[in-house]
């Protein structure tokens, strides 16, 4: 669905997106991971044609970019940098405008897209109030509204729940499951772990413009070697394991082994009460801290001339 081949963007000595190799593929749900500054929307911007490359080849939907972009964008739903509206027409009248610019069709099947694209993102009670008395949650949605208007095989998103509630974001995140299944491929960048994390089964993650990681997310968060266990006989699995427990929490232990089965039988064998008992495995952020340097919104204090 998006492929780049050493995608690059300078602004003069500045790299904002360094040799980037992406690889979306169909009915990927792909996260792009970094912090601000770290060029992911520079190369969302890239993706769409609103932004030439210095450097570099762009593939979207087997269709070179920026070269034969306009035969694509009516296949991706979008959302760039928060939402364009008119802030004094109502958010109805906003659709009809960014609908009339694409493909034709009777005013009755826009009217029942519109209708439904606000229902889906929470917008249907007031789609006829003015943007401009719009949350920033709201805006958004209303963003997510015109990106789903029509039922794009590709969605780009960038920061999708920015502005939302907790509430809000695990209703964008039902809903872009739900369109994930009913056949469309998701490509969201985001700075925020948690939302990847809880939606996405692939990721890339940016650093100072370059792609330093890509990968399916259950094969990021794989084994750490250590396995979780909790027990009313902590003591005595201390004792038995001889060194092996790193950490104790009470009755929760971690303990050092790389077979989990094996560690399991001895724990049987010595007639210990087990109540939990899982392989550890990485988390999200660990695995970005290892890949990336630092964060991009942190500066370093001069040094006296």
């Amino acid at each position: 669905m998006i492929t780049t081949r050493d995608l690059t963007k300078r602004y003069g000595r500045l790299a904002a997106v360094d040799g980037v190799g992406l690889e979306v593929r169909e009915g990927d749900r792909y996260g792009l991971l970094g912090p601000n500054g770290s060029g992911k929307t520079t190369l969302v911007r890239m993706l769409l044609g609103l932004v030439f490359a210095t450097r570099g080849e762009i593939e979207v939907l087997g269709r070179p970019v920026p070269r034969r972009v306009k035969e694509v964008l009516p296949e991706i739903g979008a959302l760039v940098e928060g939402p364009g509206a008119y802030p004094h027409l109502s958010g109805r009248t906003n659709l009809r405008l960014f609908d009339a610019a694409g493909p034709g069709g009777a005013r009755r099947d826009r009217d029942r897209r519109i209708g439904e694209a606000l229902e889906r993102v929470g917008l249907a009670g007031i789609d006829r109030r003015p943007v401009r008395a719009y949350s920033l949650g709201m805006r958004q949605r209303l963003g997510l509204a015109a990106a789903l208007l029509r039922k794009p095989r590709l969605l780009v998103l960038d920061e999708p729940t920015n502005g939302l509630d907790p509430r809000g974001i695990r209703e964008v995140r039902d809903l872009l499951t739900e369109l994930n299944a009913a056949g469309a491929t998701v490509f969201l960048s985001s700075h925020l772990l948690g939302e990847i994390e809880a939606f996405c089964t692939r990721v890339g993650v940016m650093d100072r413009g370059r792609l330093v990681l890509q990968d399916e997310l259950a094969a990021l968060r794989g084994p750490t070697g250590r396995v979780v266990l909790g027990t009313p006989d902590p003591d005595q699995v201390v004792g038995l394991l001889d060194g092996r427990v790193e950490q104790r929490d009470g009755g929760r232990l971690t303990v050092r082994h790389d077979d989990p089965a094996a560690l399991n039988a001895e724990l049987i064998a010595a007639g210990v009460r087990v109540t939990e008992f899982a392989p550890e495995r990485r988390s999200l952020e660990q695995v970005v801290l290892e890949a990336t340097t630092t964060s991009s919104d942190r500066v370093a204090a001069k040094e006296d001339q």
